[in-house]
């Protein structure tokens, strides 16, 4: 009999989670605000339910994939809410919140829910929606480590790999850590490129050599075409990345942690964003250093 699995947020990293689950060979009953959302979980074979107490109730895990921790509170404890739902589910639930989350936020969540009976994971990953679709994710994860070790298997569903960062806290703040790494791959990335612009050179064969060279990542895969494309089609988005750049600097100024390049990457995401550029991937903050260097806006 296939295990199932309940989902809360149904965006372009729930909608990945939902089609590798399904993939898998779990049952997926899943919750989204938006009607559209629920339609394509049917499409893809999947149960839409009318709440996320709906979602919890008879299934071995529930994941939550949402904007910020304040949602899957409200979500995990507010009126018909996965704690409610969890009274109708499997004996030992385990809830892993996927989110971007405050990693106090988490801490405090799982304090509440365990007072319900309720196993709770900060189970991050690591990846963007794309990758996600081709199940290149890895979930950093903080709770008790029996718990991981039971969620494994739902883990493998949906991403690649798996990692036990610690107690309660460590997943969330693991992820913040890996955005704050990126961010200064992205910026190094669109810099170099407006800076080879501006001096005339041939943009595709400079890409190449970014790629191939010491500097290459996956973001130079991943975020050099659309950079060099101006194709912001969202993988991610600008006002996402704003906030996940928000959180970084909040724990920075919390432990006492220089942010250079938190601070700088924040900046240029809120000049994205003023620009209208909110709802476009978060690649798109290119277009800021451009008009700095006096380039041509595109798209």
């Amino acid at each position: 009999m296939s295990e199932s699995v309940g989902l809360v947020g149904m965006g372009l990293m729930g909608q990945a989670f939902s089609k590798n689950l399904l993939d898998a060979g779990f049952k997926v009953q899943g919750y989204d605000v938006d009607e559209k959302r629920m339609r394509e979980l049917h499409e893809r074979g999947g149960t839409p339910v009318e709440s996320p107490a709906a979602a919890a109730r008879g299934v071995r895990w529930i994941i939550t994939s949402l904007p910020n921790s304040d949602i899957v509170r409200e979500v995990a404890l507010g009126a018909n809410g996965i704690a409610e739902g969890a009274e109708g589910a499997r004996e030992g639930l385990i809830f892993a919140d996927a989110s971007t989350s405050r990693p106090e936020d988490s801490q405090k969540l799982g304090a509440e829910l365990a007072a319900r009976g309720i196993r709770f994971l900060d189970a991050a990953v690591s990846g963007t929606s794309a990758m996600a679709q081709k199940k290149d994710l890895i979930v950093v994860a903080g709770g008790d480590a029996a718990d991981f070790k039971a969620a494994e298997p739902m883990f493998a569903g949906f991403s690649r790999a798996a990692y036990h960062m610690g107690p309660l806290g460590s997943g969330a703040m693991a992820k913040l850590v890996i955005n704050l790494v990126l961010f200064g791959n992205r910026l190094a990335l669109a810099e170099g490129l407006v800076l080879g612009n501006k001096a005339g050179m041939q943009m595709d064969n400079l890409l190449k050599v970014l790629q191939d060279g010491a500097c290459s990542s996956k973001t130079m895969i991943d975020k050099g075409p659309k950079m060099l494309k101006s194709d912001f089609t969202p993988e991610g988005h600008v006002k996402t990345s704003l906030k996940d750049g928000r959180l970084a600097l909040e724990q920075g100024a919390r432990l006492g942690a220089p942010m250079l390049i938190g601070s700088l990457w924040t900046q240029l995401q809120q000049a994205a964003y003023n620009q209208g550029l909110a709802d476009v991937d978060s690649s798109a903050f290119i277009e800021v250093l451009r008009g700095m260097a006096g380039l041509p806006k595109r798209g």
